[in-house]
C-alpha cells in the first residue's frame, strides 16, 4: 500500500496493514505502529518514514472475564466511555471520568486509542492515570517474539518515555478484578476550564480496606503511595509533600503542583472514608 503522506507525516512513505504478528517485522526506529494516530499527528515526526497500522489486527476492544477487563491497545476512548458496568464493580465511573480528563474534541476521542495515549507517555496521559491506579497489567509484544507483562505504574518511565524498545508493541491492558471491585475517587485541575491537566490523582480503596493513592500529570511518571488502610489526613499530607518527581511546565509549577496535591489528595481520601 503507498502511502502519499500528508502536511504533517509528509515523509511516510508507506503503510503496512498488520494482520499476523509476523507483520510486526517491518518496524524500526524509522517505522512506527500507529492506531488512531492522534499522538503521531500531535507533533512533528521527520524520522519516519513508515507506519504499522495495527487496527487491522482486529483486536476486540473490550473483553469482560471473571478475572477482571482486558483493554485492547487499539480501544478507543469512546469505546472505554460507552464500557456498561458489571455486577460488583465500583469502580466503573472512573472509565468515563477519566476519559473527559483527555484535552480533545469528541473528534479526538473517537479515533484516539488507550494503547496510543499510554504509550505516547505524557504526564498528562488519562488512559496512564486510569490503568495505573486501578492497578493495570501491560502486555508487551517484544520484537524478538516474547511476551512480557508489568504493571503500567512500571511501564511508563518518565516524560515520553517507557519501556518499549524498537519493533515492541503494547497489546493490551488487564485491570484484575479486585481493582473493579474497588471504591474509587477522582480528581483533576487545570489552570484553564478547558486546558491540558495540570494534576490527575485517582485513589482506590480495595474490599480489604488497603488504600493507593496515584498521582499522575505533575509528575514525570506515576507515583503511587500505598496503605494497608485508609491513611490519617496528616500522613497522607507528609506522605504527598515528600513526593520528588514533580516538574514545571506551561500547564503549572512544580511548587503549586505539590501543594494542589495535597488538597486534592486529602478531598479523596475523605470521600472514600464516607
Amino acid at each position: 500500500m503507498v502511502f502519499t503522506g500528508t502536511v504533517d507525516l509528509n515523509t511516510v512513505a508507506s503503510v503496512t496493514l498488520a494482520h499476523n504478528r509476523s507483520d510486526l517485522a517491518a518496524l524500526s526506529p524509522t517505522v512506527a505502529p500507529f492506531a488512531g494516530g492522534s499522538a503521531l499527528y500531535g507533533e512533528p515526526q521527520h524520522h519516519l518514514t513508515g507506519l504499522v497500522d495495527l487496527m487491522t489486527f482486529g483486536w476486540p476492544s473490550l473483553t469482560v472475564t471473571d478475572d477482571g477487563l482486558e483493554i485492547a491497545a487499539t480501544c478507543t476512548l469512546v469505546e472505554l466511555s460507552k464500557l456498561q458496568n458489571q455486577p460488583g464493580w465500583q469502580a466503573h465511573h472512573a472509565f468515563y471520568e477519566c476519559c473527559t480528563y483527555l484535552l480533545g474534541s469528541f473528534k479526538v476521542w473517537n479515533v484516539a486509542t488507550v494503547g496510543g495515549n499510554i504509550c505516547a507517555s505524557l504526564p498528562a496521559g488519562p488512559m496512564t492515570s486510569l490503568t495505573s491506579a486501578l492497578e493495570g497489567v501491560a502486555l508487551i509484544w517484544r520484537a524478538d517474539g516474547s511476551d512480557e507483562r508489568m504493571p503500567v505504574a512500571d511501564f511508563v518511565t518518565g516524560n515520553k518515555s517507557n519501556a518499549l524498545h524498537p519493533g515492541d508493541v503494547l497489546r493490551s491492558i488487564t485491570i484484575p478484578q479486585g481493582s473493579l471491585e474497588s471504591r474509587v475517587a477522582t480528581r483533576k485541575i487545570a489552570l484553564s476550564p478547558l486546558g491540558r491537566s495540570g494534576l490527575v490523582l485517582l485513589g482506590r480503596l480495595a474490599p480489604d480496606g488497603a488504600f493507593v493513592l496515584t498521582v499522575t500529570a505533575g509528575t514525570v511518571r506515576p507515583v503511587q503511595l500505598r496503605y494497608p488502610e485508609l491513611p490519617t489526613d496528616e500522613a497522607l499530607h507528609d506522605d504527598v509533600l515528600a513526593i520528588d518527581e514533580w516538574f514545571t511546565d506551561p500547564h503549572g509549577a512544580a511548587d503549586w503542583r505539590r501543594t494542589v496535591s495535597t488538597v486534592l489528595a486529602a478531598e479523596i481520601r475523605n470521600e472514600l472514608a464516607s
